[in-house]
């Protein structure tokens, strides 16, 4: 048995090492395709456009995991392991469009995989009904998030970003409401703001180095004229503004809160990534533009980075405490999970950059499984309690009672209330409220806690902790505490103070999700050890950049087939 799982191990490399090339564009091309497709349906075909949303998540999740197996089958240690450039037009770089799978691309497409299969299945539950072409807009933004994860140029970075946010413009406003519209718009405003900096930044860029490749980037920024090295530092100041924004670092985070607590719930926790795409890019273009082999430009920006992430982490944690919704709670959290990534990536160690790769994952998981779960739970509360002289006769219909007395542990009969069963769905939100709170909080044994303390760690392999480190260090731990208290008071409210709730019926379409999402957390747990090899890797190339470029520039063209004379 062991001899045949290990010959269909080999035989599953080897037909990835055939197809690898070509599956690289297959996490843009799936949604993009499947969009299509569901734009010739009527919107009376809603059940088709559901299966096909389903469908090509679990295709798309598949090759992302594919794509995350084929890259580290070649790693060795701390090497690059494989690097897959996919030169889309058969042009070498920098002329033509590149993709790049490497270990944080492919980490962050498989990531977008799973967090989107879970919430296109919780979608088909009732969300999608709530507007026209859910599924079409929700492929286009998986469209969006990938290609921006997977180019290696800034022209295409732009194309990508504009495709995704096209779509979250509707997917914003799916469900329509007072709330959405407004919040929208500050939406709308702030994203339109921040893609005219990022034009003008690119433009800068293109104009003093003439590339946009990111890998030709790197290269050229090296050897520039001095005189040239404050203008294209200018021209990447502006650009980085507009990754803030994107990532919701203060104080360009004031749209994000409102926008993400009032989107319905699959589309949250789509959401966040968003941020986490506006982080990847300022990791990955700071370490190929401005890594610690870039001469005179080494480091640039690295105080900007590590000051606004810190703020960001404050700022996120006192609204994390301040909060009484739960909607605005799931979003502060990805505030906190935002900044506690930007002031990791501003410290510029490769150590505590392994640990905060590793906390992007669990976070991220975690934040898209409390948006489902605050969908289900205030639900529960609003939609399914019942005055205390409910008739006898209506209990078959509403479910079975948790009385939950305040005041003394009797019920109307004066029972004892200890010892009673309680109902599986509230077991169900409760057991998964507990997870999302040890994970958010960084609490042992789960994830969070593994990619906090993997980043403390680093924090104190540094030679000297210095001011930074020590800030870092507080605000990890303080931050922590806070989420800690918010969440606890929050479960309180929510299921200790229930008075006469009722606990309505949880479909399997909206339980699966949230389960699929925390046991993935779990799985990182379990598997700690490997990922974490992983993270190290990938911190440990992504700090000098040099085996991104090398990689990306010697990609050649496939050359053509022989040309054959046909002869009479």
């Amino acid at each position: 048995m062991h001899l045949l799982f290990d010959d269909a191990m080999h035989l599953l490399d080897r037909l990835l090492e055939f197809s690898m090339p070509h599956l690289i564009a297959v996490p843009i091309l799936l949604p993009m395709l499947t969009a299509a497709l569901m734009l010739l349906l009527d919107e009376r075909q809603r059940r088709t456009k559901a299966t096909l949303t389903v469908v090509s998540g679990l295709l798309g999740m598949l090759v992302s995991l594919a794509l995350l197996r084929w890259v580290n089958a070649a790693a060795t240690g701390d090497g690059p392991g494989s690097i897959g450039v996919y030169l889309a037009g058969n042009w070498m770089a920098p002329f033509g469009i590149v993709l790049v799978a490497d270990r944080l691309s492919t980490m962050m497409v498989a990531l977008t995989g799973v967090i989107a299969f879970a919430a296109s299945i919780y979608s088909t539950s009732r969300w999608d009904r709530a507007g026209v072409h859910f599924h079409p807009m929700l492929q286009l933004q998986l469209m969006g998030l990938n290609g921006a994860f997977l180019t290696g140029d800034l022209f295409n970075l732009f194309v990508f970003f504009e495709v995704m946010l096209a779509a979250s413009y509707g997917l914003l406003l799916h469900g329509s409401g007072r709330q959405r519209v407004q919040a929208g718009l500050h939406y709308i405003a702030i994203n339109l703001a921040a893609s005219s900096m990022f034009l003008i930044g690119a433009a800068m860029l293109y104009g003093m180095t003439g590339t946009l490749n990111m890998a030709d980037l790197g290269q050229r920024i090296a050897t520039l004229d001095p005189a040239d090295r404050g203008l294209v530092h200018a021209a990447a100041a502006i650009l980085a503004t507009a990754f803030f924004a994107k990532a919701g670092a203060w104080p360009l985070n004031f749209w994000l809160v409102p926008a993400y607590g009032s989107v319905v719930a699959p589309v949250g926790a789509v959401f966040a990534l968003l941020t986490k795409l506006g982080v990847y890019t300022v990791l990955r273009l700071w370490s190929v533009m401005f890594g610690v082999d870039a001469g005179a430009s080494a480091q640039f920006g690295q105080t900007a980075i590590l000051g606004l992430g810190l703020v960001t982490l404050f700022v996120g944690a006192l609204g994390v405490l301040g909060t009484q919704r739960l909607a605005l709670l799931a979003s502060y959290s990805v505030l906190v999970s935002a900044g506690t990534l930007l002031a990791a990536v501003g410290l510029g160690q490769a150590a505590v950059w392994a640990g905060a790769l590793y906390y992007l994952m669990s976070s991220t998981l975690a934040v898209s499984a409390l948006f489902l779960l605050v969908d289900m739970v205030e639900r529960w509360r609003n939609g399914s309690s019942v005055a205390p002289h409910a008739a006898e006769d209506d209990a078959p219909f509403l479910g079975e009672d948790l009385r939950l007395m305040s005041d003394v542990n009797l019920d109307d009969d004066a029972q004892a209330l200890y010892g009673r069963a309680i109902p599986a769905g509230v077991a169900f939100l409760g057991l998964a409220f507990i997870l999302c709170t040890l994970l958010l909080a960084g609490l042992p044994p789960l994830a969070g806690f593994v990619g906090k303390f993997a980043m403390l760690s680093g924090l104190l392999q540094a030679p000297r902790l210095g001011p930074a480190g020590i800030a870092v260090m507080v605000l990890l731990i303080g931050g922590g505490f806070l989420t800690l208290v918010a969440l606890c008071r929050a479960g309180i409210r929510h299921f200790w103070n229930q008075p006469h709730a009722h606990m309505p019926a949880l479909p399997a379409l909206e339980v699966l999700p949230v389960a699929g999402l925390l046991l993935a957390a779990i799985g990182l747990t379990i598997g700690a050890g490997p990922v974490m090899q992983h993270a190290q890797a990938t911190a440990h190339v992504l700090h000098s950049g040099k085996h991104y470029r090398q990689a990306v520039m010697a990609a050649s063209p496939v050359p053509p087939p022989p040309f054959k004379e046909n002869k009479p």
